[in-house]
C-alpha cells in the first residue's frame, strides 16, 4: 500500500496486511475489533485506499460505492461486510449493487467464492460470519 497521512483515530488489525486500521466512525473501531477477534476469520481489511468501488446508479446518476471490509473466511471463501446504521433507499441500492457484483464474479469462476452481508449492529457480526462460513463450507 502507498503512505497516507490521517488525523481519524486508528487502532492495530492482527488479521490483517496492513497492521492499522483507520475508523470513520467509533462502530467501524467495533467492527474491525470483531473481525480480528472472530475464529472464522482468516484475514480482514478495511476497505480504504484499496481501490475497490462498485458502480451502482442511483436517481438517474451513476455513482460509486465503497464496502467496508473485505473478509477472508478460514474456508478460503471472501465476504464483503457493509456495516450500517440507519438503511436510506440508497443503501439498499448500493447493496443491490455490490449482490450483482459478488454473483458476477462469482459466475467469472476465477477469483474464488464470494459473498456480502449488511450488519446494522456490531454485535450481529459473530452471527453473519458463522452462517457465511456455514454456506462456505457446503
Amino acid at each position: 500500500m502507498r503512505l497516507w497521512y490521517t488525523g481519524k483515530p486508528c487502532g492495530p488489525a492482527r488479521k490483517s496486511h496492513i497492521n492499522f486500521c483507520v475508523y470513520d466512525s467509533t462502530r467501524e473501531e467495533t467492527d474491525a475489533k470483531a473481525l480480528d477477534s472472530a475464529p472464522e476469520v482468516k484475514a480482514w481489511v478495511k476497505n480504504d485506499h484499496l481501490g475497490l468501488e462498485i458502480l451502482y446508479i442511483y436517481r438517474g446518476v451513476v455513482r460509486k460505492y465503497r464496502p467496508d471490509f473485505l473478509v477472508r473466511l478460514q474456508s478460503g471463501a471472501m465476504l464483503v461486510l457493509e456495516a450500517k446504521g440507519i438503511e436510506t433507499e440508497q443503501d439498499r441500492t448500493k447493496f443491490a449493487a455490490l449482490k450483482q457484483w459478488t454473483q458476477a464474479v462469482n459466475a467469472h469462476g476465477g477469483f474464488g467464492h464470494w459473498s456480502c452481508a449488511m450488519t446494522r449492529s456490531s454485535a450481529k457480526i459473530h452471527d453473519i460470519l458463522k452462517e457465511h462460513a456455514k454456506e462456505a463450507r457446503a
